[in-house]
């Protein structure tokens, strides 16, 4: 994981923990954990988020669900912690 991307999950991590979830950073990129929903096929529901470029927008930095589906530009944060917080919050809404 290159540098830049290791620090916008790190900070992105942060935020998402300010809001209750539960956010690590592991290798694979930065896993959330939703403790106040009971999971389907695990305890609670997560995802593992991480950073990278999206040819479709010039190759900016965005994050990703662990499917690939873009969840927000990098700079984003707020848009971003928005789209996780419904993401497991089981809102059928959510169109990632």
């Amino acid at each position: 994981m290159n540098p830049d991307c290791k620090a916008r999950l790190d900070a992105l991590g942060t935020v998402l923990r300010a809001h209750g979830l539960r956010a690590q950073l592991t290798d694979e990129g930065l896993r959330v954990e939703n403790p106040g929903v009971a999971g389907c096929c695990q305890a609670h529901p997560s995802d593992v988020i991480s950073a990278g470029p999206r040819a479709e927008d010039g190759g900016r930095l965005w994050f990703f669900t662990a499917w690939r589906f873009p969840v927000a530009e990098a700079d984003r944060v707020t848009d971003a912690v928005m789209a996780i917080k419904a993401l497991l919050n089981g809102d059928p809404g959510v169109k990632l």
